[in-house]
């Protein structure tokens, strides 16, 4: 409930995006409640002027029923509340949760301090960003079979599925509800064209590398527009070609390892591929720096989700498209893609790669190590080492970043905080949050004090 000293600190702030003033009941109050339904939710103060001066009004049973009712005739319904404070009637409108709200078949949004009409693409604009449109569920009016199919990437996505089957080819893009009519959706369109650009201008992915550590001077750059499948194999060998590549001989065939773990590089560029906002005008987009490897694609986090999120569960913006690639073997649909990349890149002994988003795109920045200081074989034989002597003397449940602490301790029973976290590449506090667990579990000890104490492994 609003008390007093926050009615009169919104009355010393004015209108603004959340706020709106009426000194009387009115016929455009259902405008002001549809535009705060669609935007974060908002109050309306029946009874202040719009320069902020109280008059206060009569409120009846009549009057709160008749505002109810305009809520009531929001489609969809939404359920306001009413409050009555010194003569101020407070009409408070939560965020709507089934987007988009119109009344009197109209729909209208907040822009700043007011609530504006939406025009034919400002709907359009509006229903993308909720994600209430799906582009790879619409049909695409320009895409032809005669024209624009291409066989190939059709033949390889059934030997991909492993499907064999008599049913013509019509049948089976039905089947997999690939069809809208006659016109195939755009995630079949993605699947099975020539060129990505007939399909959505910007269903390119452009892999460009870099001299030193920022765009300033560019030594080479492509842009891949084929179909799906063949944009995601040409970038891949993008970044093979371009990244350092250690020779490892194990009493056969020598193997190929890149600087980077490949498993880890291949999720994330796949993970763009199924997960970008194909409504957006920029392309996926690899850059390869001196120092590091940042994949980014066009589009914000859906709905209310936050990056912590994306490690529980699998928030794909795209189903149908993402459900097509997993027939395809190519993701997952649990949510351990960002998991199992922190996993590859810790077998390297490498930080965890940085996630950077913002109001419209996703990107994930892979640290590139100094091979000069320990090459890619070394640091494989040493996490193998360390996780191997830890697993030895742990028999409770610990994660792979607490083993790797008692690796440290295991070597070195003086090591400090600071020689794990620089280690590590970790921040000192989650050292500290590891540490506090192995305790916890009875798995180590400090003997001693900060300075001059040592560390030990408790046997059990």
């Amino acid at each position: 409930m609003l008390t007093r000293k926050e009615l009169e600190f919104h009355i010393s702030q004015g209108e603004g995006y959340n706020i709106e003033f009426k000194e009387a009941h009115s016929s455009t109050i259902g405008k002001e409640m549809c535009a705060f339904a669609n935007a974060s939710g908002g109050k309306i103060f029946i009874g202040i002027t719009d320069s902020g001066i109280k008059k206060e009004i009569k409120i009846t049973n009549k009057l709160k029923s008749e505002i109810q009712d305009i809520g009531r005739n929001l489609d969809p319904k939404m359920t306001i509340h009413l409050q009555e404070i010194d003569g101020i009637l407070v009409v408070d409108v939560p965020e709507g949760k089934e987007k988009p709200y119109s009344i009197v078949g109209k729909f209208y949004l907040r822009q700043g301090a007011n609530s504006q009409q939406l025009t034919r693409n400002e709907i359009k604009e509006f229903f993308q960003k909720e994600g209430l449109v799906l582009f790879d569920e619409s049909p695409n009016q320009k895409f032809s079979f005669d024209r624009d199919f291409n066989e190939s990437a059709y033949e390889n996505f059934l030997s991909r599925m492993g499907v064999k089957t008599k049913l013509s080819r019509r049948d089976i893009l039905k089947n997999l509800d690939l069809l809208s009519g006659e016109m195939i959706k755009n995630a079949g369109a993605l699947l099975f064209c020539k060129k990505a650009t007939r399909i959505a201008r910007s269903a390119t992915v452009i892999c460009a590398l870099f001299m030193g550590k920022t765009k300033t001077k560019i030594i080479d750059t492509k842009e891949f527009d084929e179909d799906l499948f063949s944009n995601y194999e040409n970038a891949m060998n993008y970044m093979r070609s371009k990244l350092n590549t250690e020779f490892i001989i194990k009493g056969g065939p020598r193997e190929e390892i890149l600087e980077l773990p490949e498993k880890a590089l291949r999720e994330a560029l796949l993970n763009a591929i199924a997960h970008r906002d194909y409504f957006s005008t920029a392309s996926i987009q690899v850059s390869i720096f001196s120092d590091r490897v940042v994949i980014d694609n066009p589009g914000r986090l859906i709905g209310n989700i936050k990056v912590e999120d994306l490690y529980k569960k699998s928030y794909p913006r795209n189903n149908l498209l993402f459900g097509l690639m997993q027939r395809m073997d190519l993701v997952e649909k649990i949510g351990s893609g960002l998991v199992r990349i922190n996993e590859m890149m810790e077998e390297y002994l490498l930080p965890h790669p940085v996630i950077d988003v913002s109001d419209v795109y996703f990107g994930i920045s892979f640290e590139r190590p100094d091979l000069q200081k320990m090459t890619v074989e070394q640091r494989m034989k040493e996490y193998k080492k360390v996780t191997e002597k830890v697993t030895e003397k742990v028999t409770e449940k610990v994660t792979e970043k607490e083993k790797f602490v008692m690796g440290f301790i295991e070597k070195n029973n003086e090591v400090t905080i600071q020689e794990i976290v620089e280690n590590m590449k970790i921040s000192r506090k989650s050292v500290n949050v590891y540490i506090k667990k192995l305790k916890e579990k009875g798995l180590i000890e400090r003997i001693g004090p900060d300075k001059g104490g040592y560390w030990k492994i408790i046997k059990k």
